[in-house]
């Protein structure tokens, strides 16, 4: 039998052991790159506000497996040199339970070898064609190009050449010396023959140009009906302003042109943008508001100006977001963190998320290609306001979403 001083003491312990808060789940970590400053700052800063949105919204639905989501990241700086120390540390000094990459195929690439060495699911955010040569099973694209990313890229834009009258026929390409533009650049080859046109000018430049004058005149020189692009954002600027200034006569002239979905370049170049056609991933356009597309929108836009970055959110954000709830349904599907589960999950269904239907096949890529080719039209000045609806950018194809027609050739845009 107890002591009477004995039990009080137990009961005193009880009570004290019962105030105490309960302890808090241990977070799961999800970590990763982003460019938070150098030359894809513009693109990934865009980014990584829509994961942040994301981690707010799912830790006030209660987290994943009941626990709260914790975000590790480091700015890469734009810089691929610096992506393997930075998943390494992730991996093996942070320990985070699960990877996604920061923005573009450059950074992406290098990331790759330590994610596979440790045998995590991965997502690549806006990378083309990554895979095609790791072909890791545990890789998914978060980037619509298609089953093959290379010619899904670029197929669009000369579909809508080839239907014009009369036929344009010779094309120049003009693509930066990357792995993103060279691959693009790769597509656009394998669709200039499949579309019965020539190629009279074919061009890489290396990346840090400047100057891109003398490389528009010589395409001015070839005389090509088809001038194709594959830039990033800093190249693509200079590009469109040195078509304008030797007054480039084409009749079909854009590309894969990154940056021109943003807010800062569309109110960059204003009217020096008509004409292009460029592609893009998501538009205002109502074919392409999905649950949760409106809400995420809104939440976004309220943040970017107090954020410094992309007003518009076009481009990156709402695929950043859409990852995000497709690795979440994943998670909580196989009750755990097992990234072969994960993995074998991702590839068996289909995800409803904020940017449509998504579905992953080979290499991890779309099963579907949706790219969206637009051409922008009747730009009169810089003013923001015009491009929050399809009136200036139209779109040409996929012919569902597509809401106006092409002016043709390049130089009637222009007037």
């Amino acid at each position: 039998m107890w002591p009477r001083k004995a039990l009080l003491s137990i009961a005193v312990a009880a009570l004290l052991l019962g105030a105490q808060p309960a302890r808090t789940a241990e977070p799961i970590k999800i970590g990763f790159s982003m460019a938070l400053t150098g030359g894809l700052a513009v693109v990934g800063k865009s980014g990584f506000v829509a994961l942040q949105i994301w981690a707010s919204d799912i830790n006030a639905k209660g987290g994943l497996l009941g626990r709260p989501v914790s975000l590790v990241y480091y700015d890469d700086q734009s810089n691929p040199a610096n992506v393997p120390g930075i998943y390494t540390k992730l991996l093996d000094v942070d320990k985070v339970d699960l990877v996604i990459s920061g923005y573009a195929t450059t950074q992406i690439a290098p990331a790759m070898p330590i994610v596979i060495e440790h045998g995590m699911v991965f997502f690549g955010m806006f990378g083309l064609a990554v895979n095609s040569r790791f072909h890791y099973a545990r890789y998914f694209s978060i980037l619509p190009s298609g089953p093959d990313p290379k010619r899904g890229l670029s197929q669009g834009f000369f579909d809508v050449a080839a239907a014009q009258q009369p036929k344009p026929r010779t094309v120049a390409i003009i693509a930066a010396d990357t792995e993103f533009s060279r691959n693009a650049s790769d597509g656009a080859r394998d669709n200039v023959r499949a579309s019965g046109f020539s190629i009279v000018y074919d061009k890489a430049y290396p990346p840090g140009t400047v100057d891109f004058s003398p490389i528009m005149r010589s395409i001015q020189a070839s005389s090509a009906d088809i001038v194709y692009v594959a830039s990033y954002p800093s190249d693509t600027v200079g590009i469109v302003r040195a078509a304008s200034e030797i007054g480039l006569k084409t009749k079909v002239f854009g590309g894969s042109m990154v940056g021109t979905a943003t807010a800062s370049m569309k109110t960059q170049l204003g009217p020096l943008l008509n004409g292009i056609i460029d592609v893009e991933w998501w538009a205002p356009a109502p074919t392409m508001m999905f649950p949760g597309t409106a809400e995420f929108m809104a939440k976004y836009q309220a943040r970017a100006a107090s954020e410094g970055i992309d007003l518009l959110g076009y481009f990156l954000p709402p695929f950043a977001y859409a990852e995000m709830q497709i690795l979440a349904e994943a998670v909580e599907a196989t009750h755990g963190l097992d990234q072969a589960g994960i993995a074998d999950y991702i590839h068996g269904h289909a995800f409803d998320t904020i940017v449509g239907n998504v579905r992953f096949g080979k290499d991890g890529e779309w099963v579907k290609a949706r790219p969206i080719w637009l051409q922008y039209q009747n730009v009169q000045d810089n003013a923001l306001d015009q491009f929050k609806s399809t009136k200036t950018a139209v779109i040409l194809s996929p012919p569902d979403l597509k809401t106006g027609d092409l002016i043709y050739p390049y130089t009637d845009a222009r007037r």
